[in-house]
């Protein structure tokens, strides 16, 4: 074996030795540039990682509760507003084509003796006729003679009672506010949003009627007491319904976190606020062995209904896909691609079989396929964290997503809920919400008897002022005078 010479430090030269400490200075500054790198690139990546999930985060908070029905940014070229020009746009309204049945007032607009132009003498040739409906400025004064008695009997003491009258009270609470002022606060308050302080003023400037923010308050208080049995029957039919569609929003009760929950079934809306987001408040009315169909988002809490046929609102997820597609790059777009193409495949099944151009053995045909080709889909994980989530849930829910395949009756999104909750969130970006537990609970029972007369055709109105005159008229079998209305 050759032996290894080794060579004398003294015999190499020193420029060689300079040189080769510069490498190795310059070695170890590499080095610790690299570490620096290494770090500094593992730090961007967290960075990275968070800033993804604060935007996802954001977006997510922007959908739930600021501006939820707002449609994007003004369109840069606008329609212009009105009536187009030609005859296409359809017939022309008019306010009253007939003459009103009754005339209150005439008046004369009498000639002028000269012409405006000219000065000349004025001959009369013919008479317009106009008419004219405006409000009645001076509101109307009752007074009530109550007869009273005794039984001859007994001895208990009878009193009369007026159709008109609200309440029976007299002495220091003789001077009343008439039905029709009440109903008034209470659709104003319920269905326009205004505030008390608002509609005491709209009272007093348009009808001269004086009332304290404090007298509103009672009377929506006192509506939605004698309102209490028309709401649980609403309940009563809520639960009997074949289809029910929950939503929820945020609500405030005295200032405190609260939700506010909106459930529609067949002919009927049921409005509840507590202090929990969870189904549970569901279930204390319809019972969790429903076994109709429900229709709502992708909220967990409405699993625990487990004999329920679930429909989860396609619209969700489309719009989770096409925010994906818009923000993701490269590969990371042809899931969210997918997925579109596949939902709204199965929204244009559905339609060609309304249609007519599909029979039922098709359109069950076509539910199976579906289901298969979304579990397909979403089956394998996937590397890019949003897509793996809308892949997940997804595939949890992966026959849910096509009932209204297997029962063309069920709807596909929950529209009908965001609906009924929609002017709900606009009184509540108004005046917030609720100051108190009464508040909340007649809040709850009176948007439910307004909006189920509202689907059924029945003048909430009327039915408000009958209430607060003549006691509990039932919704779905109302009274002769109700129902003509």
């Amino acid at each position: 074996m050759a032996s290894i010479r080794v060579c004398d430090p003294v015999s190499v030269p020193l420029s060689v030795l300079e040189e080769l400490r510069q490498l190795r200075a310059a070695l170890e500054q590499l080095r610790q540039d690299n570490d620096r790198l290494r770090h500094d690139n593992e730090r961007l990546r967290r960075e990275l990682d968070q800033t993804r999930a604060d935007l996802e985060q954001a977006r997510r908070q922007a959908k739930r509760q600021a501006a939820p029905f707002a449609k994007g940014p003004p369109s840069p070229s606008p329609k212009k507003p009105g009536r187009k020009a030609g005859d296409r746009h359809g017939r022309h309204g008019h306010r009253l084509p007939p003459p009103p049945d009754r005339v209150d007032e005439a008046h004369d607009a009498s000639l002028p003796e000269v012409c405006p132009d000219c000065g000349g003498p004025v001959e009369e040739t013919h008479v317009d006729v106009q008419f004219q409906t405006d409000l009645p400025r001076r509101p109307v004064v009752r007074r009530f003679d109550i007869r009273c008695g005794r039984c001859r009997h007994c001895g208990r003491p009878c009193r009369g009672r007026h159709p008109l009258q609200t309440s029976d009270a007299t002495g220091a609470c003789a001077s009343q506010v008439g039905p029709d002022a009440q109903a008034a606060v209470v659709l104003l308050n319920k269905e326009a949003g205004l505030s008390y302080g608002k509609i005491a003023r709209v009272l007093s400037v348009f009808f001269g009627i004086t009332l304290t923010r404090g007298a509103c308050t009672q009377i929506v208080l006192r509506a939605g007491e004698r309102s209490q049995p028309a709401y649980e029957e609403v309940r009563r039919r809520l639960a009997g319904s074949a289809q029910v569609t929950p939503d929820e929003t945020g609500w405030r009760v005295g200032g405190r976190p609260a939700w506010l929950h909106a459930w529609v079934g067949d002919g009927v809306t049921c409005y509840v606020i507590s202090p929990r987001r969870d189904a549970g408040a569901l279930q204390a009315v319809l019972g969790i062995d429903y076994e109709g169909a429900l229709i709502h988002d992708g909220f967990a809490s409405y699993n625990r209904f487990g004999v329920a046929c679930h429909q989860q609102c396609l619209a969700h997820p489309l719009r989770r896909a096409h925010d994906l597609e818009r923000s993701q790059v490269r590969a990371a777009k042809h899931f969210p691609r997918r997925v579109i193409e596949l939902l709204c495949g199965a929204l244009q099944v559905r339609d060609l079989y309304r249609d007519g151009s599909l029979t039922e053995a098709e359109l069950a045909g076509a539910h199976a396929w579906y289901v298969d080709a979304l579990q397909a889909l979403t089956e394998r994980p996937r590397s890019n964290a949003a897509n793996e989530r809308l892949a997940r849930h997804l595939w949890v829910h992966a026959e849910q997503w096509f009932q209204f395949l297997a029962d063309p009756s069920i709807p596909a999104t929950n529209y009908r809920a965001e609906q009924a909750i929609r002017p709900a969130v606009v009184n509540r970006k108004v005046w917030g919400g609720n100051r108190t537990e009464a508040g909340a609970q007649a809040h709850g029972v009176l948007l439910s008897v307004l909006r189920t007369c509202q689907q059924r055709l029945l003048s909430a109105f009327d039915y408000v002022r009958d209430t607060l005159c003549q006691g509990f008229a039932s919704l779905f079998t109302p009274t002769p005078a109700l129902a003509n209305r």
